[in-house]
């Protein structure tokens, strides 16, 4: 008889936001509520965005401007830098510092 494998045991919620993040594709961007949900945590897009805001060391492995508010406008503090960013992966900022999604017309993006 095959021996059992013990539980694994749960992330921290700060490692799941981490993982969450970096697994955002280049070109791609995530609400602080939607990453929230990934990481386990639904309703917490406040603390996603606490934890984003301080990465220490981690701050160009972890592709923070990947993630945006709800409502696709960029964070005011670091929102230049996160535009910046994005538009080098080919992501649309308009000039309020909001990203739009394209999508065609049979509905997909």
């Amino acid at each position: 008889m095959a021996a059992k494998k013990p539980a694994e045991k749960p992330l921290p919620f700060s490692d799941n936001v981490m993982k969450q993040v970096r697994s955002i594709p280049r070109g791609e961007v995530r609400s602080y509520a939607q990453v929230a949900i990934y990481a386990g945590r639904p309703g917490a897009a406040r603390g996603v965005g606490r934890e984003l805001k301080h990465l220490p060391g981690q701050a160009t492995q972890v592709p923070w401007w990947r993630v945006i508010r709800s409502d696709g406008t960029l964070a005011p503090p670091v929102a230049h830098e996160q535009a910046k960013r994005l538009r080098a992966e080919g992501v649309t900022v308009n000039e309020r510092g909001q990203v739009f999604r394209v999508v065609k017309k049979d509905g997909k993006a």
